[in-house]
Parts: structure tokens; sequence; C-alpha cells
């Protein structure tokens, strides 16, 4: 008995803990978006430096496998990770001007294509596809009449919202599965007998 009950408590343990580290995420995406410019700083940093280690990575796992067909695209590539990296972490401002140009353009791809295919299509989707598409042409427009401006709080407000969202996430999976492990753990409990009940034998093996 002191085995399942034991795991039970591991597991709501590890379930506290994820709805925890959800908190903290829904917090700081909250905080994101008060601060939107120091967020977009943030993720751009944060995005140099996984550029700088992955291609640190990369490059290591290049030079193991130094020898076969595909050592110099390796190295090509860990190169340019390394590279891109710098450039992120030294000019954090001029690339996320760059990316929020970039993220215009695909609202506004985007959207165009929305609208064009769902007059054309005229599927039973089609409200909902050109409410898309309308939304995507008119957000990537915002955004570019916006720019540069634009850039200090597009890019903190998507990557707070992902934190925010991925955070609320990890909350309603530690508090599912804590109730889920109680309820486990409480039929558990009723099914195997205490001390104090006999233990009695099938009605069939009495006969």
């Amino acid at each position: 008995m002191n085995g399942p009950t034991a795991e039970g408590r591991k597991l709501s343990r590890s379930f506290g803990w994820l709805a925890l580290l959800g908190t903290l995420l829904v917090i700081a995406g909250i905080i994101g978006l008060i601060y939107t410019g120091v967020a977009t700083l943030t993720s751009m940093l944060l995005f140099g430096w996984l550029l700088l280690v992955g291609g640190l990575v990369g490059l290591l796992h290049a030079i193991e496998s130094r020898g076969t067909n595909y050592f110099w695209l390796g190295v090509v590539v860990a190169a340019l990770n390394i590279a891109a990296g710098v450039v992120v972490i030294k000019h954090p401002e001029g690339t996320a001007e760059a990316l929020t140009m970039f993220a215009a353009l695909l609202f506004l791809t985007g959207g165009v294509f929305r609208l064009v295919g769902s007059v054309v299509v005229r599927g039973p989707q089609m409200g909902w596809t050109l409410l898309q598409g309308a939304f995507g042409l008119l957000l990537g427009l915002l955004v570019l009449f916006d720019w540069p401006h634009s850039s200090l709080y597009v890019l903190g407000c998507f990557f707070s919202l992902a934190l925010l969202f991925d955070g609320l996430g990890l909350i309603a999976i530690g508090i599912g599965g804590r109730r889920i492990v109680s309820m486990v753990s409480e039929r558990l409990d009723e099914s195997v007998p205490t001390a104090d009940e006999p233990i009695t034998a099938p009605e069939d093996e009495r006969k």
C-alpha cells in the first residue's frame, strides 16, 4: 500500500511543479504585455543566444562527424547560426525591425491568400476564412504603417502572449493531473482492505 501512495504523492508533486511553472510563465507574460518594449528586446536576446548556442552545438556535432558526406554542410549551417546569433545579440533593435517587417508581410500575404481562396473555393467555412483573411490583412497593414515604431511592441506582444497561453496550459495540466492522481489514490485506498478488516474468500471458494 505504501508503494502506490508514494508514487501518487510523487506524481502529485510533479503536477504541482508544473502548475507553479505555469504560474510563473503567466506572470512573465502579463509583465511582458505591460512592458512590451522590454519583452521585445528580451525575446531578441533569447533568440540570439539560442542561435549562438545551437550553432556551437552543431559545430561540435559536425567536428565529431568529420569524414562523412555531411561534414561541410554541418559546418556551414553551424557557422551561419553562430554569425546570425552574434548579429542578433549585438543589434537586437535592428533585428526586431527586420523581423517585424517580415511578420507584417506574412500577415499581408496570408490575409490576401485567405481572402482570394475563400472567394474562389466558396467552401462551407467561407465566412470564417473571410474573417481570418480580413483580420490578417488589417493586422499586417497596421504593423506596416506604424513601422519601424511597431517593432518596439509587436514581437514583445507575441512573445508575451506565447508565455501567457503556455503558462495557462501548464496550469490546467498541473491542476487536472493532481485531481486525477487524487481520485485514483482514493479509489486505491478504498479497494485495499485495512488491517482491521478480515480478508474473506469469495463465495464460490467457501462452498
